[in-house]
């Protein structure tokens, strides 16, 4: 299948603890669950779905492994923050208090970790 015929997105993030994401991803992030097998947890994303497979052992990338547009991304990490998510800071970039870094073009991006590590981020078009 080429990008010219894919109908939608399926994102994989490896996680360790089945119950511990789920809770994350449904009533922190606020996605619906799809599925729930012993092997991964499936959510519903706009345009796909994200499959949390579930690995025993594994190292977070340092990286970005999944992140959502937003309209407000200030409303949505004073969203997150009630529900208890910390926004990450990097001493390379210049954040604001929030820990929003604005690039040239005006793009908001924030970044928040998973309780596996995993990097996860918002961006808000500029």
């Amino acid at each position: 299948m080429t990008g010219r015929s894919a109908q939608a997105l399926y994102t994989f993030v490896p996680i360790s603890d089945g119950e511990r994401a789920k809770a994350f991803y449904r009533d922190v992030l606020d996605l619906d669950l799809l599925e729930d097998t012993p092997f991964a947890l499936v959510f519903k994303v706009p345009g796909g779905a994200l499959r949390l497979a579930k690995t025993p052992d594994f190292t977070p990338h340092p990286f970005t492994i999944v992140g959502w547009v937003t309209p407000d991304i200030s409303s949505d990490m004073d969203r997150l923050a009630e529900k208890g998510v910390t926004f990450e800071r990097f001493e390379q970039l210049p954040q604001d208090e929030a820990g929003i870094w604005v690039v040239p073009d005006g793009t908001k991006i924030c970044w928040f970790r998973d309780p596996d590590g995993n990097l996860l981020s918002l961006t808000q078009t500029g």
